[in-house]
């Protein structure tokens, strides 16, 4: 046949656009031809095009009979907001700068054992020469873990009678052991934890009694790679009853740390302790000439680092509604602790 078939376009449906509508410019059936010379094309998306193609494409009355359509979508071709490079680069930073953080830690941790148990620089005796007062004091402050014996002893029960130390001392004592108390459920609500594969409750109880010797190497553990074939693990009895109870942990250890703050100061004013002028001169001697206190206020200074780092890292545990407030609070020394754990999502397995 001599006449030509004129083809039009009609854009198909994809991924990123879609036709409204098609309106026939004029009859669809005029001749023996079953096809219209062109149709107006309404689309949603500026990155679709149709292209009228005016050229005749086919002479065959057979093949001519049928409308043929071409199809230009850009959208498939529409350049990314954010290129591969892009993220690849952004990976190979944090990558860059986990790494950095690792060798940071673990130098940490080998100054932090060099310097508080085994050289003889710093103040106070190292362990391997560590006197009998210094034992006698360590053993009279967890005696009075809490303040549990002094306050038992102060309402008249004597089953053990509390050992008299310096407010301040016991002061410091109680104030990082409250602080370490609350980090038991942040750590068990870690994302990160997996990938310590040894056990939290171990970790925990060494921080707890011991010095924060072993929340060092957890850090720099959890910067590890994930491993994309480990499973998450179960809690442990332990950490199921930190996680659940972290508001009652939260409360305790708060409440004792600001307890220790006041009894500092307060405490044993009966006990000619002298004024609280006297109490900031005892502390920087004590500090200056006790190594178990130096090495709290070591403690103290890890706990100010990690506290926001690991809080900033799992607000993903919080209540929506109070992510912002949590946000704010973690640069603050224990209440930021204090209020993650009130704050965290309980009706949800972390």
């Amino acid at each position: 046949m001599a006449n030509s078939v004129m083809a039009t376009t009609q854009a198909l449906l994809c991924n990123n656009c879609y036709p409204n509508s098609f309106s026939p410019a004029t009859k669809p059936y005029n001749s023996k031809l079953s096809v219209s010379r062109h149709y107006r094309l309404y689309k949603n998306d500026e990155n679709c095009k149709a292209w009228s193609i005016t050229k005749p494409l086919f002479s065959d009355q057979k093949i001519g009979s049928k409308l043929m359509n071409l199809v230009v979508c850009y959208a498939a071709r529409r350049k990314p907001t954010i290129s591969n490079a892009t993220i690849s680069s952004d990976e190979g930073n944090d990558y860059k700068l986990g790494k950095v953080l690792q060798i940071i830690l673990w130098v940490l941790e080998g100054v932090y054992i060099l310097w508080l148990f085994l050289l003889p620089y710093a103040p106070g005796d190292p362990v391997w020469a560590i006197s009998k007062e210094t034992v006698n004091s360590l053993i009279g402050l967890s005696l009075n873990f809490f303040f549990i014996l002094p306050l038992m002893n102060s309402v008249g029960i004597h089953l053990i009678d509390a050992p008299v130390l310096h407010p301040v001392s016991e002061g410091l004592f109680n104030f990082v052991i409250g602080w370490t108390f609350m980090f038991a459920p942040l750590l068990f609500t870690d994302y990160k934890r997996n990938r310590y594969q040894g056990s939290l409750d171990v970790l925990w109880g060494l921080q707890m009694f011991l010095t924060n010797t072993f929340l060092i190497p957890y850090m720099a553990i959890r910067l590890n790679e994930a491993d994309a074939e480990s499973t998450p693990r179960k809690h442990s009895q332990l950490g199921t009853v930190m996680t659940n109870g972290a508001p009652i942990v939260g409360l305790i250890g708060g409440f004792a740390c600001l307890v220790s703050a006041l009894w500092a100061f307060y405490g044993r004013m009966d006990g000619n302790f002298g004024s609280m002028a006297d109490r900031w001169e005892f502390l920087f001697s004590y500090l200056g000439s006790e190594r178990l206190a130096y090495a709290f206020i070591w403690d103290i200074c890890l706990y100010i680092i990690f506290q926001p780092w690991l809080i900033g890292e799992n607000l993903q545990n919080i209540q929506e509604s109070k992510v912002d407030v949590v946000n704010f609070l973690r640069f603050i020394p224990v209440v930021g602790l204090v209020a993650y754990l009130l704050c965290l999502k309980l009706d949800e397995e972390l």
